[in-house]
């Protein structure tokens, strides 16, 4: 039986570099990021990304033939651990999403012509890509309900409909929409993946969405979600990626990953909200004493490092199950990683905000954009409650419904026991 808590010691020290250049390279950005123009970012982008692409870690989440480095996700979920202390860190290690998800589906369900197109250019960083699947008038997380239609007339789709909360549509090159192209189908086979690129005539991104996380956005900023109109748009058929109406399977290659993903993020970024907690502790005193040996404080520390433990080691049990079973063998996994540090990650950021009172409070530190945005998690990929059932139900796939006393039954027992082991009582008397 293997059971190993080591790092490989090579990809340690990658995973020590990963750190050191998060905490010295990137964070140290992060006070006058709204002091560039967008063509200076990408200017101070290109030679932190080249560092990232000359240690051997650009993409890790894709295969070596797309350009990644096939580390699977285990090493994957371990360099998250790190990175999701950084809110952009992901853009400059070239794992960002919409982009890391829409590749991934590309690579599945592209054709060589689409992959030319839109997939390679994406991972060189040339373009960039939303995806279309939440709709303001149905339930986001029943995807089942979708009403935005598209329908073959000749060589073209015809699409019309509404998304919105659609992640960097405002500035993308071209976006995956999943739309109803069978509605007579049945149920899971009434959708399908089309791509429309940036300025076809009839797509209206008219607004970026004012959001707790980005309250006062500007349109066409880096992370914003968008409200898209689509009025008889046109595209040609070779738009469709995949199979006609295989639009949910599709959707699943995308998603699966994407919440692990999430998940370790969470825990690199509470991680931080910890070490500020800390580091208050240590720093304040109250009362006649130093926070310290205040007790409810010590018990803030004690909570959240369990938590945060916990959430680690069900995270990296379910990117390890990815690695052996896919994301489909490691459904039940990856949904209670995603579940339960949605949870730390808000319980954290709350603990450290409340320690730190008034200055907390307020922006002149991170935990206040670190919480606005952490109430985003329960939501993202799923509401959680769907999840949950998704778990339930998995679980009790593996009981069987009895018939009279409970299986535990102690009366029922005692007697089948009787029976089986008289032979010891006989001896024993």
């Amino acid at each position: 039986m293997a059971w190993d808590f080591q790092t490989d010691p090579q990809f340690q020290q990658k995973l020590d570099w990963v750190r050191r250049f998060v905490d010295e390279e990137l964070i140290p950005l992060e006070p006058i990021m709204g002091d560039f123009s967008a063509e200076q970012w990408r200017d101070a982008q290109e030679p932190l990304k080249q560092q990232v692409k000359d240690q051997g870690l650009w993409a890790c989440h894709l295969e070596k033939e797309l350009g990644g480095q096939g580390m699977g996700q285990l090493p994957l979920a371990l360099m998250n651990l790190i990175t999701g202390r950084c809110p952009y860190a992901q853009e400059i290690f070239g794992n960002m999403a919409p982009d890391s998800g829409n590749a991934e589906l590309l690579a599945e369900g592209g054709t060589e012509a689409q992959k030319e197109k839109w997939l390679w250019p994406n991972l060189r960083g040339e373009i960039r890509s939303s995806f279309a699947i939440t709709e303001p008038w149905v339930a986001g997380t029943d995807p089942t309900q979708i009403q935005s239609t598209a329908v073959l007339d000749g060589d073209e789709w015809v699409i019309n409909g509404r998304k919105w909360m659609i992640t960097n549509a405002s500035r993308s090159d071209f976006i995956i929409f999943m739309l109803v192209t069978d509605p007579d189908a049945e149920l899971h086979r009434r959708c399908s993946m089309i791509v429309v690129e940036k300025g076809t005539p009839g797509m209206d991104i008219f607004r970026d969405i004012p959001t707790m996380h980005h309250p006062n956005s500007e349109y066409g900023e880096h992370g914003n979600h968008a409200e898209i109109i689509l009025d008889n748009v046109r595209v040609p058929k070779e738009n469709l990626i995949g199979e006609r109406g295989g639009g949910f399977i599709l959707s699943q290659v995308r998603l699966g990953p994407g919440r692990i993903h999430h998940a370790t993020r969470w825990i690199g970024e509470a991680e931080r909200a910890y070490d500020m907690l800390c580091e208050r502790t240590l720093s304040r005193a109250s009362f006649g004493k130093a926070y310290a040996k205040h007790g409810m404080v010590q018990e803030y520390i004690a909570d959240s490092r369990i938590e945060l433990e916990t959430a680690k080691l069900l995270t990296l049990k379910a990117a390890w199950t990815m690695d052996q079973l896919g994301h489909l063998g490691a459904r039940s996994e990856i949904a209670m990683a995603k579940v339960y540090n949605a949870k730390v990650l808000y319980q954290v950021i709350d603990r450290a905000l409340q320690v730190h009172g008034s200055l907390g409070y307020s922006c002149d530190m991170p935990l206040e954009m670190m919480y606005r945005s952490a109430r985003m998690a329960p939501l993202v990929d799923g509401a959680n409650e769907v999840h949950k059932i998704s778990i339930a139900r998995a679980e009790l796939k593996r009981y069987e419904a009895v018939e009279g006393w409970p299986s535990e039954h102690i009366p029922s027992r005692r007697e089948a026991a009787l029976q089986r082991f008289a032979h010891l009582l006989d001896t024993a008397s």
